[in-house]
């Protein structure tokens, strides 16, 4: 899909998903049924998903945890994708560095670190050594509540 200058300021308009598509229209000076159109084919090609992001630390018991995998097998999307589908897994990035995917985790009262681990991580065959850091302060950190 070919992402041009219109489809970045719709893309930047629905930073509140609650925007009308005629008040975007307007902005951009486009028609209400181009901003909607647009929008089915971004969400379409998964290039945009509009949700709800709350600040995990804004909710008792809630933690993020930043979680840094080496694997000791070399097919990083494969294991990327199997991990990101994994509970409490808000997303899985292949990366460059140190370690070969880094991983954001949603933590709650009912779901924590040990039963991630024992329950979800376990599963996956490949990982050579996982690297874990919990997140005590963030700073505009919005995810979606996914446990």
């Amino acid at each position: 899909m070919k992402i041009d200058d219109i489809n970045i300021e719709i893309i930047k308009e629905l930073k509140d998903g609650r925007k009308s598509f005629k008040s975007i229209a307007d902005k951009l000076n486009v028609t209400e049924n181009t901003v909607r159109t647009r929008v089915a084919k971004l969400k379409e090609e998964n290039v945009l998903d509009i949700c709800g992001l709350f600040d995990p630390s804004s909710l008792p018991g809630h933690k993020i945890v930043i979680i840094g995998i080496k694997l000791s097998e070399t097919n990083l999307v494969e294991k990327g994708e199997e991990i990101s589908k994994l509970r409490g897994v808000i997303s899985a990035t292949v990366v460059t560095g140190r370690y070969d995917l880094i991983v954001l985790v949603l933590f709650n009262e009912g779901f924590g670190l040990l039963e991630f681990y024992t329950d979800e991580i376990s599963k996956v065959k490949g990982i050579r050594s996982v690297e874990t850091f919990v997140v005590y302060k963030s700073y505009k950190l919005m995810v979606p509540y996914i446990l």
